[in-house]
């Protein structure tokens, strides 16, 4: 879907990003992830042919960014940072404007505008003045410009930026439901944000991809050690029994124990959780939950950019 090849990108003699080379499946969401400063927004601008690189290719469904720009465009739907909305405008009226300045006709308009307002959760606001909405809602709005002409590629920059807990866990239900159907492309300096809602992360530091593939292929590679946390349901003493008993575990760290349920801080030798699940399943304890220990990811990126981490 998307093929990304030597992307770089000067702004004179300053290296905004560098190289950068990478695909993405059709239907998957994919995040950029790093510190500000990284290059995430440059590389988005160019991907929505907002930028032209200064030297590299990107092709989009095998259309070409340099090549054929204006027919690339089309296939796009781009929500920067901060979206660029008309507060006088009601959210339908708005709508309506950004699909015709797409050469989407009136018919089209009329069925389409409806199905996005129901997709972003936007129903009941269509009479409302952009200006009298929440942030939250704001940034619906923002996506909904983005997909209105039913676009290949949606991209958005810092989605959950300045929304409050319960509107970021809407945004990312909003992003979840949108994939499959358009390839996404988010970025994002909230490693947690990029880890619940993103297939594929592409870690950029100093305008360099340093590491790329699923959160699971990342932390096999630059988690230096292999840290879980495990939820049993059952007798904790017997499920201590068979951790301290296995091997494969070189620590365990203080359970918790509520409800029924006993959780553990592990860590193993090697990268082969099944042997230990295999003999908790076979003492009758049930495993509940088995997955990577908070934290783990911040480590590995500290690791892939060369700013620290364990050891």
């Amino acid at each position: 879907m998307i093929e990304v090849n030597a992307l770089t990108k000067y702004y004179g003699m300053t290296r905004a990003i560098y190289d950068l080379s990478f695909t993405i499946e059709k239907g998957r969401i994919a995040g950029f992830l790093g510190l500000n400063g990284a290059g995430k927004s440059t590389a988005l601008k160019i991907l929505a042919g907002y930028l032209l690189p200064t030297s590299g290719s990107v092709r989009v469904a095998g259309t070409d960014l340099v090549a054929q720009p204006d027919a690339m465009r089309s296939r796009i739907g781009y929500l920067p940072e901060k979206p660029p909305l008309y507060d006088e405008m009601t959210v339908d009226g708005y709508l309506k404007y950004l699909g015709k300045l797409r050469g989407m006709d009136a018919a089209t308009l009329a069925r389409r505008v409806p199905e996005v307002i129901e997709q972003t959760a936007l129903q009941g606001k269509g009479r409302q003045r952009i200006g009298t909405l929440s942030l939250g809602f704001r940034k619906r709005v923002g996506i909904a410009q983005a997909i209105v002409h039913d676009p290949d590629l949606l991209i958005l920059d810092e989605p959950i930026s300045g929304l409050d807990p319960v509107q970021i866990v809407e945004m990312r239900n909003l992003v979840r439901s949108l994939g499959g159907k358009h390839t996404i492309l988010i970025s994002s300096h909230i490693l947690t944000e990029v880890e619940e809602t993103c297939d594929q992360l592409l870690v950029l530091d100093d305008g360099e991809l340093k590491a790329q593939g699923t959160e699971a292929e990342l932390l096999a590679r630059f988690s230096h050690s292999l840290n879980f946390d495990l939820t049993v349901q059952g007798d904790p003493e017997a499920a201590a029994e068979v951790i301290a008993a296995t091997p494969l575990v070189t620590e365990v760290r203080t359970g918790r124990f509520t409800d029924g349920y006993a959780t553990f801080g592990l860590s193993l030798s090697k990268d082969e959780p099944a042997e230990l699940v295999a003999a908790l399943v076979a003492a009758g304890v049930g495993v509940h939950r088995l997955e990577p220990a908070r934290g783990a990811l911040e480590n590995a990126f500290l690791s892939m950019t060369g700013r620290g981490g364990a050891a």
